[in-house]
């Protein structure tokens, strides 16, 4: 979620916080704020064991957990070629940066999550594939 959208999450939560306090209904919250009673719910819980405080946003859901400086030693690393790192060939796949990532700096991604900070497209392969025979095309020609 971006943060501008986080805000106005927040500013939702709040605005309906000062309708608990004035007593109005769930439905009533809901239909005007133009979200779903079960969000108004669980806000309100949160609300009555909290107060307004906990409605506040708690920040960005996940922080980018490389630093510029170990994305900076990733790079190096993966330069080095994957052979460095005990793979027979040179190959970089997803889940090997995803193992070097973990041996290198105690962290742990998923897949998707490499996909995310590497900025690799989900079709990937296809792309690739189709770089490959364009290069065999225009080699043949």
């Amino acid at each position: 979620m971006t943060a501008e959208r986080q805000q106005c999450r927040e500013e939702l939560r709040l605005k309906a916080a000062e309708r608990f306090a004035r007593g109005e209904a769930s439905s009533l919250i809901a239909k005007e704020l133009r979200v779903s009673v079960r969000s108004v719910q669980r806000w309100r819980q949160a609300w009555d064991e909290g107060g307004p405080r906990v409605l506040r946003s708690q920040g960005p859901a996940s922080l980018p957990r490389l630093s510029e400086q170990q994305f900076a030693q990733l790079e190096a690393e993966l330069a080095k070629g994957s052979a460095a790192h005990g793979w027979e060939d040179q190959r970089w796949t997803l889940s090997r940066v995803k193992t070097v990532i973990g041996r290198r700096f105690h962290l742990t991604y998923t897949i998707q999550g490499m996909r995310k900070i590497l900025g690799v497209p989900r079709d990937a392969r296809l792309l690739l594939r189709g770089q490959a025979l364009a290069r065999c095309r225009g080699a043949g020609a």
